[in-house]
């Protein structure tokens, strides 16, 4: 068994450029081909994403993560969220890294069998990086007006951060 995990990633290379021979297409002209583009794609979607990480560490340093969360409080307690989940909620949708900072620095305050430790998890688990991804999908394709996307996205993760709290409260404690 592990000698066909070891060999499995040559075979497989192996088995395509054996394909593509037996097509007759120029392999190394194709790979060429597809790493210009694959570069294109990079320079392209570069000023969105150098937009995203600067306004991710503006947003970050500002402290306004805090205000927002303070601000909201009152709300997250009716609704029985909890308060230290916030700045993951906020930052999950727009950096993934961000994101995991937060993760890491909750769980070893918690614990990962506490209930904001598998909220956490939870949350993770079902939320996107919603501003990253848009910003790569369609930044690499050209799209200007994307229409519903951001909305409809952004309520995913709404849904998802929501639910996350409440399932681990109804199965897991």
């Amino acid at each position: 068994m592990e000698i066909i995990s070891v060999a499995i990633i040559p075979l497989m290379i192996f088995a395509i450029i054996a394909h593509a021979t037996a097509k007759r297409v120029k392999v190394f002209d194709a790979f060429i081909n597809g790493a210009k583009d694959g570069i294109d794609t990079c320079f392209r979607i570069l000023p969105s994403l150098i937009g995203l990480l600067t306004a991710i560490s503006m947003f970050r340093a500002s402290g306004a993560l805090t205000i927002i969360t303070n601000f909201i409080a009152p709300v997250l307690s009716m609704i029985q969220f909890p308060k230290e989940l916030v700045p993951l909620a906020f930052m999950r949708p727009i950096s993934g890294s961000g994101a995991l900072a937060i993760v890491r620095e909750l769980l070893s305050k918690h614990g990962p069998d506490s209930f904001l430790g598998r909220a956490t998890s939870v949350m993770m688990g079902s939320t996107e990086t919603t501003f990253y991804t848009i910003a790569i999908y369609f930044g690499s394709i050209n799209v200007k007006d994307i229409r519903y996307t951001v909305k409809a996205a952004l309520l995913a993760d709404l849904t998802g951060i929501l639910v996350s709290v409440y399932v681990v409260r109804l199965l897991l404690c």
